[in-house]
């Protein structure tokens, strides 16, 4: 089935919902004057068939990028509201269609349900607009918070501070600095200003190195034409080092199967990376100098669980590299720590990821956090230690899908080494 057919049924599923939508909150507000009502309907199908014909020409036309935000912001709001207030219209739809079979049981030969019987003495409101009503408060409390998750979550970049203990780590490395900044999504922003604030915030910080762990794009590598100068002004003395995650090979547009766009595609973005300065690791290492010392910097490609593409190599990142005291991994999927490193190579003393994005709302405090991935991955974010290895997570730059945060702010890490 292709993407226009699935775009047609959903409108279609989308559209009787509305259906259901507006005749219950007609007959919750059935007082209403005949001309307040047609002025409620022609502003609620209005809305809604204009949200849909523009979700359509977001996919289809080459809108500007804002105008692509706004519609489809607008549409996961709206979308997202009336699915939690579908339980509540379902509950009170049960809940007569109990009382119209039980008084039929009944032989009562007065078949009007709850919602259509007078209101009792002493009954301020109906069951059926009581339920009504709730529903709308329940699906104004989500609307509210995402919508302040968006004004104001997006782009508050968080600078944390981890101290990250190395027993072997040697002499010279005491004490240096490392940035990690994670899923940026280019293809997400409409804020040029406050993600080059982003990176002011990074560059204040004077690390030594950088660390990007991946997502740089949505889908295509063209999604950096507006961004790619901002990024380009990440440098350290001792370099910034990269890794690909699972959005940047172009599966999700161009499929998993090879071909020339997928490839060129895959290309650009590689030049991209070394346009902007910084050292793309594809299955290998670099071994970091300073003052005679060595340690090692690793990168493979994405290796994820489950659905994700396993593209990385270790056995090839890992070669030539026995003699160096310290390998810190750079590897976009959380998961694979679990799944590979901390089984086959105990020989990486840290693995630093990006990918869950907190999910992009949760709770992250000092003592304690929660989000919903959670539930899906077991090392999501901050900092974990198994034996003597560690991995840090870190919950991204920039958003996908939601174009918001809440409680899972944007995050820039600042690592301290340190020896034991």
């Amino acid at each position: 089935m292709g993407r226009t057919s699935l775009l047609i049924i959903a409108s279609i599923f989308i559209l009787a919902f509305d259906v259901y939508c507006y005749k219950a909150l007609l007959s919750v507000f059935h007082k209403w004057k005949p001309r307040t009502k047609r002025i409620f309907g022609m502003l609620y199908w209005g809305y809604s068939i204009v949200l849909i014909l523009g979700v359509f020409c977001s996919i289809y036309l080459n809108l500007y990028l804002t105008i692509r935000s706004i519609i489809l912001v607008a549409f996961f709001l709206t979308v997202v509201c009336k699915v939690i207030m579908l339980p509540f219209l379902l509950v009170d739809d049960i809940r007569r269609g109990g009382i119209k079979l039980w008084r039929y049981a009944r032989k009562n030969k007065t078949l009007s349900t709850a919602n259509e019987a007078p209101v009792h003495s002493g009954e301020p409101i109906s069951r059926s607009a009581f339920l009504v009503k709730t529903g709308l408060v329940a699906a104004a409390i989500p609307l509210s918070s995402l919508s302040w998750g968006i004004i104001s979550g997006a782009y508050d970049y968080r600078v944390r501070r981890q101290q990250l203990v190395l027993p072997n780590l040697p002499r010279a490395f005491d004490g240096i600095t490392m940035a990690q900044i994670s899923d940026v999504h280019s293809g997400s922003f409409y804020n040029r200003k406050a993600v080059n604030g982003g990176i002011d915030l990074l560059l204040a910080e004077k690390p030594d190195f950088v660390f990007f762990t991946g997502d740089l794009v949505n889908n295509v590598a063209t999604e950096m034409r507006d961004y790619q100068d901002i990024f380009a002004r990440v440098k350290a003395p001792l370099g910034v080092y990269s890794s690909l995650g699972n959005h940047d090979y172009g599966d999700y547009y161009f499929g998993r199967t090879a071909s020339p766009a997928r490839t060129k595609n895959l290309n650009d973005l590689k030049m991209v990376h070394k346009i902007m300065g910084y050292d793309l690791l594809m299955n290998e290492h670099r071994r970091l100098k300073v003052d005679g010392e060595e340690i090692g910097i690793l990168g493979i490609e994405n290796w994820g669980m489950g659905r994700f593409p396993k593209y990385g190599r270790m056995d090839l990142a890992v070669k030539d590299t026995d003699d160096l005291p310290v390998k810190l991994l750079l590897s976009h999927d959380p998961s694979h720590w679990r799944g590979e490193v901390l089984e086959k190579y105990p020989q990486i003393d840290a693995m630093f990821s990006g990918h869950t994005h907190g999910m992009q709302f949760g709770v992250r405090l000092d003592q304690f956090q929660w989000s919903p991935v959670q539930y899906i991955y077991k090392e999501w974010a901050g900092l974990y230690r198994e034996k003597h290895q560690q991995l840090y997570v870190n919950v991204g730059y920039g958003f996908l899908g939601y174009p918001g945060r809440v409680g899972m702010l944007p995050e820039i890490t600042i690592f301290e080494l340190k020896r034991a």
